[in-house]
């Protein structure tokens, strides 16, 4: 980051002013008697000795390039000079090494490592052998220092890494600048690793200082929250970061020397926005304590012991926002890490606030000595934020502030923010090209000629529209709709048929015709619902309120209604109507109808007796379901998806799939609804769709969220989390919970792998289900939640084994049933065992297990099953192991 962007990340390193003046070594003492603030740091809240604290870097690269000896900075830190760091180079140039001149010395620069540079007029690589594999700092120093060789300010060039990033991709001067400073944290996985400079042609490349340093592996972990759409983004490790923003929240600068990683952290102050909304306020570090899990090595406690609380607005109950706006580069996806400690409250349980990240909720309710485990606890929590689904996002915005509800203090606060910038899909962390992309001329010409294409189209679009505008009907004003002659957005001209005294059964017959189900007037659908009554509402969701309506003399449907404000609209709404047209299944919730009237958006379903599949596991006091019903539940909604996955012409990807979209009739029977989301799945010639991120938190495939490339994995591996919540009877995600029970796949994979998932279960359960079903069930699940595509199951597979699963629980069942009625063995009349004979369950066409009811009885054949079904497929391995 270079010195004129006051909000880029800079050096914290202590200014170097050569030669110094008399104010100027008194302004030195004075920084380090205030500097030697108590630092004593402790691993848990059981105090431990400070040396716990301590990383020492397996791999510690410090070089100082254009220097031919060696310098020793602040903190014993010792650069190494051309001659000794030759080594690591290789460069087949010629040896340029600059330095300032005398004349220059008034130029203030923030450490010795900028007063020289290596210059090269060709490729040259630095290459580090690797001592230990994980997370390393890579800090890159610049200064276009005056000399007599090469002018600097020149210079163009870019920095690339041995495994494929590009670090810098045209690095050049900006007007006034005298230094830069970048940081990255990359994850090196190689023996070695090298940094490679490339002079743009017929320029040059420099470098100033290089540190290459290892950093802990508790610095970051793999997974985090995204922020929009809500959801769980995994894979952290496999992405490269640059420091963009490193803020000591309500506290002074923090050099490195001071920082427990050598990090520099800087004040908070010039980007609240407006300070007069934050009041900073401090305690004594050595209050500061970690629970277990966290450590010093993530911030130091001069960083928690300091924060920005709500400032004092003299009024009796304040409700307003603490707002940081920080500029960012929207092109890539960021990190952002913050760090809260209470050190406002007197007693626990006392303080609640909520956490903004450009306007949309991270975290509501706040209870940081719940999470933290107490007061001056610290305590840190990861985001991603994808800058490309989230609009005006420059600047990006932080905002903490108190609940609505009447719970403890009105108050809220931050401790510290760090922002990084994560590299794109080309592994570029400057720019839009990656390290084999093409020249940007090339590119930019194709950008430039797509770019005309489209708006040539646009031209040929306004004309045609102009042109419909002029031949518009005379009574176009009267008309429900304008869109059915301007743009044919209805299919069968629905709204345009709507329109006259006979528009209802025309609209019928159209839809019928083109396979769109029944078109409903609004006032049929109004009569229906008893005008809209508050009272017939039986669910709530993203499209808007369903309600429970009376068609045909008394046949009950689900009437969803669409709200305006809602997120979705239009396209949800015509992809419904387009997919469930075209969807028969025992398995999927049926489309009766439609409206459209009146620009509303309406749909009228099959009503399902008993709602969503969630209500019946948790949260709604309902009658616990047994095992067996939650594996039959279980099935039918995995063959709702085997079906969509499979049986349609084109496939069919949910994109959506949870416990609230599995409803359930009057016999249990699960159906898959809500198909506002869907897609088509990728042709035979395709591996994915490629599309925005859409789904629910918690349930959301972390492989589609950082690719955004849709495959039917993406459904199992949301059907993987229904499973678990099937199993364990809580949601996906409770953020009241603990941080390491938040998330539910984590969790109880992390059980599953102890070989204790039984630990976690459903306690209605215990003593209910047989271990080698549960086993089995497990299983599934587990695959399901892979953490690439390429690993999951089909739905297919995944059925097999929940039949499997059934069986087991059955065969278990119907096992202690015939013990328990075992009658007593006769030594004149032996009883004579017969062979256990399938037969066919009358309620579902699924293959049970009968046990025989007299001493002896004759094999019978089994009843027929459909060669197509599951279940005939099921009954011909089920002698196999499940896969």
């Amino acid at each position: 980051m270079d010195n004129t962007s006051p909000r880029r990340f800079t050096s914290g390193l202590r200014p170097y002013l050569p030669p110094p003046s008399g104010m100027a070594i008194l302004l030195v003492l004075f920084c380090i008697i205030f500097s030697v603030v108590p630092t004593a740091v402790h691993a848990a809240i059981t105090v431990a000795p400070a040396k716990s604290d301590a990383f020492t870097p397996p791999d510690n690269f410090l070089l100082d390039c254009g220097n031919s000896s060696s310098i020793t900075l602040p903190g014993n830190r010792v650069f190494m000079g051309d001659q000794d760091s030759s080594k690591y180079l290789s460069y087949e140039g010629r040896d340029i090494q600059v330095a300032i001149g005398p004349e220059h010395s008034d130029l203030q620069l923030p450490s010795p490592l900028y007063l020289s540079a290596k210059v090269f007029e060709s490729n040259a690589t630095y290459t580090f052998h690797v001592a230990r594999p994980g997370w390393h700092w890579i800090r890159l120093h610049f200064a276009p220092i005056p000399n007599n060789q090469k002018d600097l300010k020149t210079a163009k060039f870019k920095v690339r890494t041995s495994n494929n990033l590009m670090l810098v991709y045209n690095f050049k001067y900006k007007e006034n600048m005298t230094w830069s400073f970048r940081e990255y944290l990359v994850n090196v996985t190689t023996e070695r690793f090298s940094l490679t400079f490339e002079p743009n042609l017929g320029n040059v490349a420099y470098i100033s200082g290089i540190e290459f340093v290892s950093a802990p592996d508790i610095l970051l972990g793999n997974v985090a929250i995204a922020v929009f759409p809500k959801a769980q983004y995994s894979g952290l490790a496999n992405v490269a970061y640059e420091s963009v923003y490193r803020l000591n929240v309500g506290g002074p600068v923090i050099t490195a020397q001071n920082d427990t990683l050598g990090r520099a952290w800087q004040p908070d102050t010039e980007y609240l926005d407006p300070q007069t909304m934050g009041s900073a306020t401090s305690v004594q570090p050595n209050v500061i304590t970690y629970p277990e899990g966290e450590s010093p090595l993530i911030a130091p406690p001069l960083v928690y012991a300091t924060a920005t609380q709500m400032a004092n607005a003299n009024v009796q109950v304040p409700s307003f926002n603490i707002t940081w706006k920080l500029k960012i580069d929207t092109s890539f996806q960021y990190l952002v890490r913050l760090h809260f400690a209470d050190i406002v409250s007197k007693s626990v349980n006392d303080l609640y606030f909520n956490v903004y990240i450009n306007g949309k909720s991270a975290i509501t309710g706040l209870d940081l000595t719940t999470v933290a485990g107490g007061l001056t606890s610290a305590y840190f929590a990861d985001f991603v934020v994808n800058s490309t689904m989230v609009s005006t996002l420059d600047p990006l915005t932080v905002q903490v502030g108190p609940m609505n509800e009447n719970a403890g203090t009105k108050n809220a606060l931050l401790n510290g923010l760090e922002v990084f910038k994560m590299n794109s899909s080309v592994g570029s962390l400057d720019g839009e090209f990656g390290v084999n992309a093409n020249g940007g001329d090339d590119v930019n010409g194709t950008v430039a000629a797509v770019g005309f294409a489209m708006m040539f189209g646009a031209f040929i679009g306004l004309g045609a529209m102009a042109v419909k505008w002029k031949k518009r009907p005379q009574d176009w004003q009267k008309r429900n709709s304008f869109s059915s002659w301007l743009l044919p957005i209805h299919a069968g001209d629905s709204s345009f048929m709507s329109s006259s005294n006979l528009g209802s059964r025309k609209s019928q017959f159209f839809s019928q015709t083109l396979g769109l189900g029944r078109y409903f007037s609004f006032a049929e659908l109004q009569e229906a619902t008893n005008n809209w009554d508050q009272n017939a509402i039986i669910g709530v969701g993203g499209f808007g309120n369903v309600y429970l309506g009376h068609i045909d003399d008394g046949v009950k449907v689900a009437v969803k209604r669409g709200n305006p404000q809602s997120e979705q609209g239009i396209n949800e709404f015509q992809t419904e109507i387009q997919m469930l047209s075209k969807l028969r299944h025992r398995h999927l919730v049926s489309l009766i109808g439609y409206c459209d009237e009146n620009a509303e958006m309406i749909l009228v379903y099959e009503f399902m007796a008993n709602g969503p599949l969630r209500d019946h596991l948790y949260g709604k006091n309902m009658p616990t379901l047994s095992w067996k019903k939650r594996l039959e539940i279980c099935i039918g909604a995995a063959r709702g998806l085997h079906y969509l996955h499979t049986g349609a012409a084109q496939g069919i990807i949910h994109r959506d799939v949870k416990t609230t979209n599995i409803l359930l009739d009057e016999n249990f029977i699960a159906k898959m609804a809500d198909f506002g989301l869907s897609k088509d799945a990728p042709t035979t010639e395709q591996t994915h769709v490629s599309t925005a991120v859409k789904g629910s938190f918690g349930y959301l495939d972390p492989e589609y969220f950082r690719k955004q490339q849709l495959t039917d994995k993406s459904d199992v591996y949301s059907f993987g989390v229904v499973l678990l919540e099937a199993l364990c009877a809580r949601p996906a995600i409770n953020p009241s919970l603990p941080r390491e029970q938040v998330n539910l796949a984590e969790w109880a994979m992390q059980w599953k792998r102890k070989g204790l998932l039984d630990k976690i279960i459903d306690p209605t359960l215990a003593d209910h289900i047989n271990p080698e079903s549960m086993k089995k069930f497990a299983e599934a699940a587990e695959k399901c939640l892979a953490e690439y595509g390429v690993d999951r199951p089909t739905m297919g597979d995944v059925l097999w084994n929940l039949e499997y699963a059934l069986q087991l629980q059955e065969a278990s069942s119907e096992g202690k049933s015939e013990e328990e009625n075992k009658p007593l063995p006769t030594p004149a009349s032996p009883a004579v065992v017969a062979p256990v004979v399938p037969a066919t369950s009358a309620a579902d066409n699924r293959l049970t297990t009968s046990a025989p009811e007299g001493a002896a009885v004759i094999p019978t054949q089994p009843q027929a099953v459909d060669e197509h079904s599951g279940t005939a497929m099921f009954a011909q391995f089920a002698a196999l192991n499940g896969r």
